[in-house]
């Protein structure tokens, strides 16, 4: 199997997990999907090896939701062929994702780190440097590179298993990163973290259209269960904000689509919104593009122009978005970005409501 990238800091995102056999059964819900296990030798990453400017940790390795715009495909197929180049046993288990293109594998081939909880617990024993760097403030994040509450969490746990450890260690700074209502059948250890660390929950949701998320988020649940999902939370007593990331430009910018949005969100009592526009990295752009080719061929062109020469799109286009996503927050009287972030009723100038629509 090829490696998707040669980035060191970037395959560093899954650092040190070697595959066993032999696998996890197959969720019954999902047969097109295999889950493998894994013995993870750490499992809280450095800042300085992932380029991130705070602690993170993934409990799987690929995930099921199948966003079409995931940048975290890159890894996948690293994890994979670092695991057949370590044990000779372990290459029937790479060849089977060879078979499937890298975008899919990173799908339906699912590695689960079995023993995340044992070794999160050595890592955060009294007096490592890393539970005293955490001690000082620096931050951890759950869900960077997969959705920690994707469907494999029902079954296999590790999630909750981790927030078990976290909670056994005041002090702590927390964030989670996921799309999945999962995360409310762990309020109860939520809360006990709540007590004595910070504790901050991050709901992904880019559109209020159950069909149109569906195309684009195929297995993803639907917007109004992570509706929903924030609104428990907030009643809960939890700190919970939206990303409203990647705003895909084209199809989820429309003026109307995000005022609709930002209201329905508002309505949960979601603390703070966070937004920014697609960013298309190279594994990315080899799924999304010949997605958009399909579903969107209309797009096509101006997104192999827009995206020709960087990850981004131009600078007008998120200057325009950034300031008309603020005048919504503002209308509907909700934080735009994170609770430290600068005051966002700071004067930013309005801008016309075409002036984002960089696609026409």
């Amino acid at each position: 199997m090829t490696l998707l990238v040669k980035d060191p800091r970037q395959q560093a995102l899954f650092p040190d997990s070697a595959t066993k056999l032999p696998p996890l059964p197959t969720l019954d819900v999902q047969t097109d999907i295999k889950y493998y296990g894994t013995r993870a030798r750490t499992i809280l990453n450095r800042p300085e090896v992932t380029g991130m400017d705070f602690w993170s940790i993934n409990p799987y390795i690929g995930c099921a939701l199948g966003c079409t715009y995931c940048y975290a495909r890159f890894a996948h197929g690293y994890a994979f062929d670092r695991a057949a180049n370590a044990n000779p046993d372990h290459r029937e288990v790479a060849a089977d994702v060879a078979s499937l293109p890298p975008w899919l594998a990173f799908e339906r081939r699912i590695l689960v780190k079995e023993n995340a909880q044992t070794v999160l617990q050595k890592t955060l024993r009294t007096g490592s440097d890393r539970h005293l760097a955490l001690l000082a403030g620096e931050s951890i994040t759950i869900g960077t590179a997969t959705d920690p509450y994707q469907p494999a969490e029902r079954r296999f746990r590790i999630t909750r298993q981790l927030l078990e450890v976290i909670a056994e260690h005041p002090g702590l700074n927390c964030r989670i990163i996921t799309k999945s209502p999962l995360v409310t059948r762990d309020i109860d250890v939520l809360k006990r973290i709540n007590r004595h660390s910070n504790i901050e929950i991050h709901v992904s949701l880019i559109c209020p259209d159950r069909e149109l998320a569906r195309r684009i988020e195929p297995r993803a649940p639907t917007p109004d269960a992570r509706l929903r999902a924030v609104k428990r939370l907030r009643d809960a007593g939890i700190d919970v904000g939206v990303n409203v990331m990647p705003i895909l430009p084209g199809i989820t910018d429309g003026p109307a689509m995000l005022d609709e949005l930002v209201r329905k969100i508002t309505e949960t009592g979601a603390t703070h919104i966070a937004a920014c526009a697609l960013r298309l990295r190279n594994a990315a752009r080899k799924r999304y593009l010949p997605w958009i080719d399909e579903e969107f061929p209309h797009l096509s062109a101006r997104y192999a122009s827009t995206y020709a020469n960087s990850i981004h799109a131009g600078d007008t286009y998120r200057e325009g978005l950034t300031q008309v996503m603020t005048r919504l927050c503002r209308r509907y009287r909700i934080r735009f970005g994170h609770m430290d972030d600068d005051d966002p009723e700071s004067e930013v100038a309005d801008v016309a409501s075409d002036q984002i629509a960089m696609f026409g």
